[in-house]
């Protein structure tokens, strides 16, 4: 049997998230209107990733988990890929890992595809393992709202961490999308430029929020450099040159170390906080309501 028009399949690819996958898993299940289906796609994780999946199985049988296992070759967009094309829902939302969607999340996702011409559409995150959590969410959708205001609207990025694509659209640009074996560029932010490259719409939905980790600010100033850098890379890749698509990472090298000072404190007073590695830690799903 088909899946219902616009039914959501959430794909969730996994490496070593043994610490944050749980979380993640009970916000895709608890949603206002249910996925069709929750694919966390395990990428030879070598920690307790697989087993954490297959528990919740267990724990949630009338819940659509799958766990599809792939081990081809190690990346996030081959394994992205095996996930994509393993979906049977006609729109495909994309979330990482550690992302804790919004209670409404598919349901706003649904809203947002109601209209025939988006392709694809990205929401705002919410930093649950930060302070000021409402103030955070609103900075980071104000912040992507000016960047398309500067773009005059000739950019729409997607957001690996709070995405989803139209089934058609993905079979329109897989084939062309990057395969990025040097692991150079933001794979997301290619996806983007495939769309557009097809001329396919991208919407940018600020009620489409989903929570997710900053952890991020846990890298050396080195490999948070390298981490920015990416924007670069991918746009060279893609021949663009544009002065305006440099504001995003100056922006993102302009926070790292205010920011990193936050998470610290934070982090010391508050030992939930989800790590990059090492042992499971329960972390809290905050809202976006939270002080």
């Amino acid at each position: 049997m088909s899946p219902p028009q616009n039914a959501v399949s959430i794909v969730i690819p996994a490496y070593n998230e043994e610490s944050v996958i749980r979380q993640c898993l009970i916000a895709a299940i608890y949603q206002s209107v249910p996925a069709e289906e929750i694919l966390v796609v395990d990428n030879r994780s070598t920690d307790g990733t697989n087993r954490i999946v297959r528990q919740m199985q267990l724990e949630y049988p009338e819940s659509p988990i799958r766990l599809l296992e792939y081990s081809s070759e190690q990346g996030l967009i081959p394994t992205r890929n095996f996930g994509f094309d393993n979906a049977a829902g006609t729109v495909i939302g994309r979330l990482d890992a550690d992302s804790v969607p919004e209670p409404d999340w598919v349901e706003q996702v649904l809203a947002g595809f109601l209209d025939p011409e988006v392709a694809a559409a990205t929401g705002p995150v919410v930093y649950y393992d930060m302070p000021m959590r409402r103030w955070g969410l609103l900075a980071d959708d104000k912040l992507r709202q000016l960047v398309l205001k500067l773009a005059r609207n000739q950019y729409h990025f997607l957001f690996g961490s709070n995405m989803a694509i139209r089934r058609t659209a993905w079979e329109q640009i897989r084939d062309s999308s990057c395969r990025d074996e040097a692991d150079e560029m933001h794979e997301d932010i290619d996806l983007s430029l495939h769309l557009a490259e097809h001329d396919l719409s991208i919407r940018y939905l600020p009620t489409m929020v989903s929570g997710m980790s900053a952890r991020r600010l846990e890298d050396s100033p080195k490999d948070y450099r390298y981490y920015v850098t990416r924007f670069d890379r991918t746009y060279r890749a893609h021949q663009i040159n544009k002065r305006i698509l440099k504001v995003p990472p100056l922006i993102f090298m302009s926070i790292y170390y205010p920011a990193k000072m936050i998470r610290a404190v934070h982090s010391a007073r508050s030992p939930q906080t989800a790590k990059r590695g090492g042992t499971p830690q329960v972390v809290a799903k905050e809202s976006a309501e939270s002080p």
